[in-house]
């Protein structure tokens, strides 16, 4: 598979999803042949290098490094308090106290200039744009240092504004993917297409390489999106059951409930369209009375301080587990073997 100046054996991204993806996970990837990725989005610049350094020293191979390109939240302290009034009951329930306030847990990388100057100095193989696109004057200079750029886009419009940037490929977001959806401007453009229209879409109407994600799980579904017009794929989901990942005994438990495994998006955890495993989340707090959504990442701050409280309460009820839609395929390998039978899958077709 080949991305501008990038060639990688195999034609398998691995996703970068922030608090699962790990540089043992990434490296594995990359030194079985496909491109590994670690995701940055919610780190420090100083865990951003240790994190980007330990890959290094656990592959030679490329790798991929992703950032968000959010919309830097705008305090609002009026729809903030609502929020958080909305969920106390649910906090009360646990015992727990909910944030003071809301205050963004971390800047977008359109604001951070010491995140644009350590990519510059580490110079991964891959720098991927989620949620957005940077101003143009850093997509320059990250193209000038030699570093190989995608950004993910899950309609034809945002397809159109990464190639018009420069880019050299896009990953097209089908609403079956797990984890954050990259839609530029969520609730005007909230994800609808599928991966396989979206795919297609953009093959035929874009010049860039394209890269499938969402609910692609096997070597049949690559093989699939490579008819489309796609160049390879990313997938996500399919990795989180390696030992690797980070996910933790609950999350991994959540897989084995086949066949009754249910994932649906929500914007209420995050303040940004997700997918993951069905729970309360969706069932109680996602409804049509509940206030309106402080801006991602503030309502972040909420979100993971009332999974904390139900799980100091002993009750796994609010976790925050992302999934495709594929997650029953889901397979329990380390992820060298699982890449081994993956590109068997593909090579039998």
């Amino acid at each position: 598979m080949a991305i501008g100046g990038l060639r990688v054996p195999y034609p398998i991204i691995q996703a970068p999803m922030v608090g699962v993806s790990t540089p043992e996970l990434a490296a594995a990837v990359s030194n079985a042949g496909g491109l590994g990725s670690i995701g940055v989005g919610g780190s420090t610049v100083d865990a951003a290098r240790k994190a980007i350094e330990h890959t290094h020293q656990l592959t030679a191979k490329p790798f991929n490094v992703n950032v968000f390109c959010h919309r830097p939240a705008q305090a609002d302290n009026e729809r903030e308090a609502d929020w958080l009034s909305y969920l106390q009951p649910f906090f009360d329930e646990f015992g727990g106290e909910a944030p003071a306030s809301l205050k963004a847990p971390y800047p977008s990388f359109v604001e951070s200039r010491p995140m644009l100057d350590l990519l510059l100095e580490t110079r991964p193989a891959m720098v991927s744009f989620h949620f957005g696109l940077p101003d143009q004057a850093w997509i320059d200079e990250l193209k000038a240092s030699g570093i190989t750029l995608v950004a993910t886009a899950t309609n034809l419009a945002e397809a159109y504004r990464i190639q018009d940037a420069g880019l050299a490929g896009i990953v097209a977001q089908g609403r079956e993917a797990g984890g954050h959806s990259g839609v530029f401007e969520p609730g005007r453009d909230d994800p609808d297409l599928g991966t396989l229209p979206l795919v297609r879409l953009i093959a035929a109407q874009c010049e860039l390489p394209v890269i499938a994600a969402g609910g692609i799980m096997d070597g049949r579904g690559i093989w699939a999106a490579r008819q489309l017009g796609a160049i390879g794929v990313q997938m996500g989901t399919a990795f989180v059951l390696c030992p690797e990942s980070s996910a933790d005994t609950e999350y991994r438990a959540l897989f084995k409930r086949r066949p009754h495994l249910e994932t649906r998006m929500t914007s209420v955890i995050s303040g940004r369209p997700a997918r993951g495993f069905v729970n309360r989340w969706w069932q109680d707090v996602d409804s049509d009375q509940a206030a309106d959504l402080p801006d991602y990442p503030a309502a972040y701050v909420a979100g993971k301080a009332l999974k904390a409280a139900a799980r100091n309460a002993g009750q796994q009820a609010f976790d925050v587990c992302w999934a495709g839609q594929g997650a029953a395929l889901a397979r329990e390998l380390p992820a060298a073997e699982l890449m081994r039978r993956l590109v068997e899958e593909l090579e039998a077709f």
